[in-house]
């Protein structure tokens, strides 16, 4: 067991480094940390120092506070892929095992909601399905799907990856997408669907695509921001310029 010794370094800042080992080797993400007590009495530090290392810890997302239940080792976060692909085929590539729930599948007017190219009276297929990973709740997703490429999708076993679906019963390959992301909080609904306190933080993402020139999905997909983070490579060159402008940068 490490030592809390007296020194320059403060006694704070000396238990803030045990529990990073601790938290980042030792305990699974989603254990239990010890408790204030615990710590003060294992180290010999007061529980003012306890309070300011968790704390720290907390700020840097490596714990996370549970009201009435403890400090926890934060969960890992996952990466959103930034390229046209499923949830499912991104979860299995993780070592993980999707799920879904549909919660609504039926039809309805969308309007000039949907980005469909449908006429203002025509009917969209509204599917909204919560995404899960070896059985934790991720995603919420609600959709519009154009009754066109996809007829009769109501029919169909919503419960696995819809891309897939479409290539096999269809012969509809989605291969472009316009995404739009932005952050939101969690309304006591989508809270409930997802298994965070109401007024959590939530990734959002709009992805309108497409098959061959023709709109095929437009679906707003709501992601726990405790479990999510987009990561982005970034350059210098301007879209439409440089020796790379034909690939659309260097990425």
């Amino acid at each position: 067991m490490h030592e809390i010794v007296d020194g320059p370094k403060p006694k704070h800042a000396q238990l803030r480094e045990i529990l990073r080992r601790l938290a980042e080797h030792d305990l699974a993400p989603g254990s239990p940390i010890p408790s204030e007590r615990d710590l003060a009495e294992r180290y010999g530090v007061s529980r003012i120092t306890v309070r300011a290392a968790v704390g720290q810890l907390v700020a840097e997302g490596l714990l996370t506070r549970a009201k009435g239940r403890g400090t926890f080792t934060a969960r890992r976060r996952y990466d959103l892929q930034l390229f046209l692909a499923s949830f499912t085929s991104e979860m299995k590539a993780r070592g993980l095992e999707p799920s879904t729930e549909v919660i609504t599948c039926g039809q309805a007017v969308p309007g000039s909601k949907a980005s469909l190219g449908l006429d203002d009276d025509e009917y969209a297929y509204r599917v909204v399905r919560l995404r899960k990973a070896d059985g934790v709740p991720l995603a919420l997703e609600a959709g519009w799907y154009s009754p066109h490429l996809l007829p009769e999708l109501d029919r169909c076993d919503l419960t696995g990856s819809l891309y897939e679906l479409f290539a096999a019963k269809y012969g509809v390959q989605l291969d472009h997408a316009r995404q739009t992301v932005w952050a939101e909080t969690a309304d006591a609904e989508t809270a409930k669907a997802l298994d965070v306190r109401k007024g959590s933080p939530l990734l959002v993402f709009r992805r309108v695509a497409s098959s061959q020139g023709r709109p095929c999905e437009d679906v707003t997909s709501w992601y726990r921001g405790d479990l999510y983070q987009v990561t982005m490579q970034l350059d210098r060159t301007v879209p439409g310029t440089g020796p790379n402008s034909a690939k659309g940068g260097t990425r």
